[in-house]
């Protein structure tokens, strides 16, 4: 017998059947999902055991983790497009594959060059989970359940985000960093088994014969030329980096004319009139932008103002990573009842509400005031999350939600590099400028009262920037469903 896609096998099948298929898919897509939000955490955990076990050093350690980010931002958009032509399910199972087998190759590697090359492939296979698992668990639910599925989803990758730390503390105490890399090998092949064997076909929208060979070539070049030139400009190498930079302009603006004037281009710009996918992509970023700053400047603040241990730092950031898991599923829900417009703006409320709030820390901070603190933001990033992805897939054609998909994971991703660099150059600066920019000034040797100036600018600036965009969504918001409700 032939196989038919998902969504019109299910027309001629008993309802149960329809409700075990969805939640077949919640599975397996979540098990990819966990694998890879684990991962991230607890490579990053693992780098100073990695430099004195590989004998390398620091600026070279960053590359397992760079190698790695750049795989999936290069890639994420391409394995997305495949998602629309072929079959996502099957293209899942390759990129669990792909991620399992690289898993294995990390923890075998010999010393950090192979780590690096290993961790880049890893990240190949990570580009087919991040871009391909959401459409998959859209296409699975129902229209009036999408908030719920992708709520869940998102409740998963803040579990793996909690557990990251914990397990890897663990596991690199019974059996040394290789081991990290090596947990994924049993959970991904369980993972293969059950969408192998559960999750049903998905459909396939589009001809693989008009897949765009050039249009990919030319969006590979682009992307990767703008990333490279980003994370050079961070290592101080601004000639490289500006020429890189401007090399990925000049070959966007090659992309943009070559897919103008083909019949199936790889990205339909079509897509991009509407108001609630572009803004939602543009808030992905903005969101994703600013938690990457959170994340990042924390543990400096608890490590040389409050000189936490670092037990007790990890503790403390694990508390916004539990807000998330218990909140998320709740939030898809509202978003399924009262719409994701609403939930989505009191999400970025209660985020920028939680930065004005950190903003507020002192070196007499104690647990439950922090813990009161963050409760906004950890809400609020939940709020946010499944609501959002729930309205860019939501706005995207049937038959392009494979490329929507890889859209929605790039914009995070590419707000997750460019926030840390960002906001840590704002962090370095207001330290410095409270410094009276003293000469060899560093965060590890900067005055205290230098260091808070610092915590509480660039939170209020964070903070504001949530705000500023709520507003400008509000507004857009209300500008397209006036236009709505008159017509």
């Amino acid at each position: 017998m032939p196989i038919t896609p998902a969504e019109n096998s299910n027309e001629l099948k008993p309802e149960e059947k329809k409700r075990s298929e969805k939640w077949w898919t919640t599975v397996g897509i979540g098990i990819g999902v966990f694998i890879f939000a684990l991962d991230v955490y607890i490579v990053n955990l693992a780098l100073p055991v990695m430099v004195e076990s590989l004998h390398t050093s620091f600026a070279t350690s960053q590359w397992i983790v760079l190698s790695y980010l750049l795989a999936i931002a290069i890639f994420v958009i391409l394995v997305s497009k495949l998602g629309d032509i072929w079959n996502k399910k099957r293209l899942y199972i390759i990129g669990l594959t792909i991620f399992t087998i690289s898993s294995l190759l990390c923890g075998m590697a010999p010393n950090v060059g192979f780590l690096i090359a290993f961790r880049g492939l890893q990240g190949v296979g990570a580009a087919f989970l991040s871009g391909l698992g959401t459409a998959m668990i859209v296409e699975a639910f129902p229209a009036a359940e999408r908030g719920l599925g992708l709520g869940i989803r998102a409740g998963i990758y803040g579990m793996g985000i909690t557990l990251g730390p914990m397990v890897g503390g663990l596991l690199m105490s019974v059996g040394g960093w290789p081991l990290i890399f090596w947990v994924n090998v049993p959970i991904g092949i369980f993972a293969i088994l059950i969408v192998a064997c559960f999750v049903p076909n998905s459909e396939i929208s589009g001809n693989p014969e008009n897949f765009d060979i050039i249009g990919t070539l030319i969006l590979t070049i682009v992307l990767t030329s703008f990333i490279l030139g980003i994370t050079l400009l961070q290592k101080g190498n601004s000639y490289i980096a500006i020429n890189m930079l401007g090399f990925s302009v000049v070959s966007l603006i090659g992309f943009l004319w070559f897919e103008s004037r083909i019949a199936a281009p790889m990205i339909d710009f079509k897509i991009f009139r509407s108001v609630e996918f572009s803004l939602g992509l543009t808030l992905r970023f903005i969101a994703n932008f600013a938690m990457a700053g959170v994340i990042f400047i924390l543990p400096f603040f608890f490590t040389f103002l409050e000189h936490y241990s670092t037990q007790k730092s990890g503790f403390l950031m694990v508390v916004p990573s539990l807000l998330i898991v218990t909140t998320a599923p709740i939030a898809g829900i509202l978003s399924d009842r009262f719409g994701t417009q609403l939930i989505t703006l009191m999400g970025l409320v209660f985020m920028a509400i939680g930065c004005f709030l950190i903003s507020r820390f002192d070196t007499e901070l104690t647990v439950i005031k922090y813990i009161w603190g963050i409760i906004p933001y950890g809400v609020g990033v939940a709020m946010f999350n499944s609501p959002n992805n729930s309205s860019i897939m939501g706005a995207a054609p049937k038959e392009g939600l494979g490329i929507a998909s890889g859209l929605l994971s790039f914009s995070r991703i590419l707000g997750q590099m460019l926030g840390v660099p960002i906001v840590g150059a704002l962090f370095f600066f207001t330290t410095s400028f409270s410094a009276n920019f003293a000469p060899n000034i560093d965060i590890s040797n900067a005055p205290v009262q230098a260091l808070l100036f610092a915590t509480h600018t660039t939170f209020l600036v964070l903070g504001v920037l949530l705000m500023v965009s709520t507003l400008f969504a509000t507004l857009f918001w209300w500008i397209e469903n006036t236009k709505a409700a008159l017509l």
